[in-house]
């Protein structure tokens, strides 16, 4: 998704801190690549992986003159993003933040990888298709389709900019290539963990939900959170774990309150560090 998705938590951490958030190549308002356009790095890793994306962020953080070392949080594919980026550019960052992290292993189980490429990929793809054929913006006239941001908080500029991103094919297209090169993706992070430990001066915190997502099967819940059990303890087993009740892996934009807390609790932390040395 955009940037958007972390609009809650941006607004309350912004009270106490410095808070950036981007949209990756392609996804918001940042414009996808064109074909003449070029930094090398995608003949290395490959458009749409993550370490391309990772590269990205670097060349980004780097413009903006971000001071370091940063708190570096992600969710779902943000997680394989921020690891990747902690393993190679360690220095940077003093605080990991894994939200409900995608196991690397994941596309081993053939369940998971069948309904990947048989479901999930091909879903978003309709609606690549619907976004440039303009059904999408007749569905959300008729009230048929809405987006996933929402609530009392949620600005209707938020709402606007959603609607218009549903209805955008080239933001669409983006997330149908993130997610078709996921498993490519997986296998970078997976290497990358395996030749470039993480430093022991960054601190790793995990967030996830006691509840499963409503929109996966059962067995597949099952299967990742198995997975997921198994990755924490093999690559990261000093991680702070913290394990929210009543969320699912949307708690970002559903039950945003309860991730707040505790990273509210973290930029404390890091800030009486700071203060200390």
């Amino acid at each position: 998704m955009s940037s958007d998705i972390w609009y809650h938590v941006q607004e309350s951490l912004s009270l106490s801190t410095k808070v950036c958030t981007y949209d990756r190549v392609g996804l918001g308002f940042s414009r996808r690549t064109l074909q003449n356009e070029t930094t090398g790095t995608e003949k290395v890793w490959g458009i749409s992986t993550t370490g391309r994306m990772v590269d990205d962020l670097h060349r980004l953080v780097k413009a903006a003159d971000i001071a370091t070392p940063f708190i570096l949080i992600g969710s779902e594919l943000g997680t394989l993003n921020g690891r990747f980026y902690s393993h190679i550019h360690d220095t940077q960052v003093s605080d990991l933040v894994l939200i409900d992290p995608i196991p690397e292993d994941v596309f081993e189980e053939e369940k998971w990888k069948q309904f990947w490429y048989s479901h999930l990929v091909p879903s978003l793809q309709m609606m690549q298709f619907s976004a440039a054929a303009g059904l999408s913006r007749l569905l959300i006239i008729l009230g048929m389709l809405k987006p996933l941001i929402q609530g009392e908080g949620v600005s209707q500029e938020i709402l606007q900019l959603q609607k218009y991103l549903m209805c955008n094919p080239a933001h669409q297209s983006a997330a149908v290539d993130e997610h078709f090169f996921l498993n490519e993706s997986a296998s970078q992070v997976r290497e990358i963990s395996r030749y470039k430990p993480l430093s022991s001066k960054t601190s790793v915190h995990v967030i996830t939900g006691e509840s499963f997502d409503d929109q996966l099967p059962s067995d597949l819940n099952q299967v990742v959170a198995e997975l997921q059990s198994k990755f924490l303890e093999r690559s990261y087993p000093s991680a702070n774990h913290i394990q929210i009740r009543g969320a699912d892996r949307h708690m970002i934009y559903k039950n945003p309150s309860s991730v707040i807390k505790h990273l509210h609790k973290l930029v404390s932390q890091r800030q009486s560090n700071q203060q200390r040395q």
